[in-house]
């Protein structure tokens, strides 16, 4: 008898894993490439609309618009925490790095609550759908994350829109998850009563259950947002611009004035979304019983045309 089997089985016994990833991916870009480059058709586009409408619009209006847009969905501190953030940002030398790496987080974040939200509802009603799904999920969420880049390159190519892809891979988890738990925590009896009444699903769904989970459901997009971030850095590597860039070329140069002037927007840019998207989150107890059209600069115009009317 071989002890050596027998002490050492994996020495001479091991799946061939890499042999059939390699010709999964070997098969995948031979036949199915001109499906995968049309799937960057529709992102590139959404990509370039935001982008250039960053870079066209003048930095004046950026800020004038974005604190507005903080103070409607959010309160007075964030609009103040949004208007110097953005002004810093622009004083370190890294606007137009922002507003490309903006660009990349909004593109990102939109297609992953397309995708995210849906499925995470999908998930909550049909529980063989989350078995399914959540095995899944844990492994997108333990893999490390440069191991995404090397399918989304083979795929994809370089550039920022396969960063795009990229970074909806690594960031999606979140969403569903919490979509998925925000729902199915909402009150057994209020969902009967809504049944009693003669509500429809849709209706019960969007009037009843979306509301009271969108607390745990914004969480989610703005772990969402967060986790976008941080694969600014790492998407980077496959030729995204932005402020990812700036750190990589510090790190690769040795640079520390261009890593952290980088990693100083990145982090602005952080806390900026992160107040943001927290906003979003509010219920109308959290905005001192007003609804989201009643305060913010909405709020004090239709109180002005009240009074002069």
């Amino acid at each position: 008898m071989d002890w050596s089997v027998i002490l050492d089985p994996f020495a001479s016994v091991q799946l061939p894993l890499s042999q059939w990833a390699n010709e999964s991916m070997t098969w995948l870009t031979s036949n199915y490439r001109s499906f995968f480059q049309a799937i960057k058709a529709p992102v590139k586009w959404a990509l370039d609309l935001v982008e250039d409408g960053l870079r066209d619009s003048p930095q004046s209006i950026i800020i004038i618009v974005f604190t507005l847009f903080a103070w409607q969905v959010a309160n007075r501190s964030t609009a103040i925490i949004t208007f110097f953030g953005l002004i810093a940002i622009g004083l370190i030398g890294a606007w137009d790095p922002a507003m490309t790496s903006f660009a990349v987080l909004v593109t990102a974040v939109a297609i992953s609550v397309a995708i995210g939200l849906p499925l995470g509802v999908l998930c909550s009603r049909v529980n063989f759908i989350w078995a399914l799904v959540r095995p899944v999920l844990d492994f997108m969420q333990t893999i490390p994350s440069f191991t995404y880049l090397v399918p989304v390159i083979l795929l994809f190519g370089i550039g920022n829109v396969p960063g795009v892809i990229v970074t909806v891979f690594f960031a999606i988890p979140p969403l569903i998850r919490l979509t998925n738990l925000g729902l199915r925590e909402v009150r057994a009896d209020l969902v009967e009563a809504a049944d009693a009444f003669g509500a429809t699903p849709f209706k019960r769904l969007w009037s009843i259950e979306i509301p009271l989970a969108r607390p745990t459901i914004m969480t989610g997009v703005n772990q969402t947002v967060m986790l976008s971030l941080v694969m600014s850095v790492i998407a980077s590597m496959i030729s995204v611009a932005g402020l990812g860039r700036l750190v990589l070329v510090g790190i690769s140069q040795l640079d520390l004035a261009r890593a952290s002037i980088g990693g100083l927007g990145i982090v602005l840019l952080a806390i900026i979304f992160d107040r943001i998207t927290q906003g979003f989150g509010f219920t109308r107890r959290d905005r001192g019983d007003r609804g989201l059209w009643e305060q913010g600069p909405m709020g004090w115009l239709r109180g002005k045309l009240r009074h002069q009317n």
